[in-house]
């Protein structure tokens, strides 16, 4: 059976096509060619390692190449909208995360794309923490000492962190609002460069993916004061979460997934799914994420869009009552 395609707006023609194409037509064979994985951040990131990972254990299922595509700037926006207005034919996926595909769609006045109805999540990879760390020279060993310190000298502590709308910047603004303190943020363009002038002695204080700082810590480097997520990692089991310093109900986690643009045949998006949380069932790829620290049980398509609105709303919440202007 043939599918003709009108002349009409975009999202006519995939309602049209998705209708009148049998299901078996859009997932028959696939992939037969090349796939692009979009990673929206830095090589060498936690991020791209994870991507990559992926990227490495689909082209062996599949046969076919998963090349990695780095496309980096704007928190993550820049390659989110890139995948948002490629052919919704699977050939080009994106590695959605908290910053360009949750709190993105309040930080950003003008986005090139709408979350909601340009991009279709298929499955979540996993999360990981966010931990706080301080210089060994900093006299704070608690979060109970750090917002003492904070309420003592109001808008004098200043914390580093990767760009503004990205998960550790708003894990402490959310903080701030709960603690009622006053910090200044210090943005760095990369995530790795805030946690190295943390080290140097630069920055008092850091926030940033826990991958980043597991090596700084155990080496001494940073001294750890709390994680952002309600349990205690496996990793440091010893560093207490910030709801155990007084603060029940925060919960934070940076998290990580697959998505695709909106119009992707359904089948296809069921395949996707399917195949994707078969290999992080596999014992080599979840001993890798465990490494990295990205953990997280396995969803369906409908639990990672669930998941996926629910964090758009919360940021959105954090963003207008922290006051934080639009960009």
């Amino acid at each position: 059976m043939r599918c003709y395609v009108i002349e009409a707006p975009r999202w006519i023609v995939l309602s049209i096509a998705a209708a009148v194409c049998p299901a078996a037509t859009w997932a028959q064979n696939f992939p037969s060619k090349t796939v692009r994985y979009v990673i929206p951040f830095d090589v060498g990131a936690s991020p791209d390692i994870v991507g990559r990972l992926l990227a490495d254990r689909l082209t062996r299922l599949w046969g076919q190449q998963v090349i990695v595509d780095n496309r980096v700037a704007a928190a993550g926006v820049i390659g989110s909208a890139y995948v948002a207005k490629a052919p919704p034919d699977g050939y080009t996926l994106l590695q959605c995360n908290i910053a360009s595909n949750a709190i993105a769609v309040s930080l950003f006045s003008k986005m090139p794309y709408d979350q909601l109805r340009d991009i279709v999540p298929v499955a979540r990879i996993g999360m990981t923490p966010n931990i706080v760390t301080v210089h060994p020279s900093v006299p704070i060993r608690s979060i109970k000492e750090f917002v003492a310190y904070a309420k003592a000298h109001p808008g004098q502590l200043s914390y580093s962190s990767s760009l503004p709308g990205t998960s550790p910047h708003l894990s402490i603004e959310l903080f701030k609002q709960m603690a009622k303190i006053d910090v200044v943020n210090i943005p760095y363009r990369l995530g790795v460069q805030a946690v190295t002038d943390t080290m140097g002695g630069q920055v008092p204080i850091n926030i940033s993916n826990f991958p980043l700082t597991v090596s700084p810590v155990q080496s001494g480097r940073l001294r750890p004061i709390a994680i952002t997520t309600a349990t205690r990692a496996s990793q440091l089991p010893s560093v207490p979460t910030i709801q155990e310093a007084g603060f029940p109900g925060y919960d934070v986690s940076s998290w990580l997934g697959v998505c695709a643009p909106v119009g992707t045949p359904v089948p296809l998006l069921d395949q996707l799914n399917t195949d994707i949380n078969t290999l992080l069932g596999m014992p080599d790829v979840q001993q890798r994420l465990q490494e990295v620290v990205v953990e997280g049980p396995p969803t369906t398509r409908k639990e990672f869009d669930e998941f996926m609105r629910a964090e758009i709303t919360r940021w959105a919440q954090v963003i207008k009552d922290a006051k934080i202007p639009q960009q």
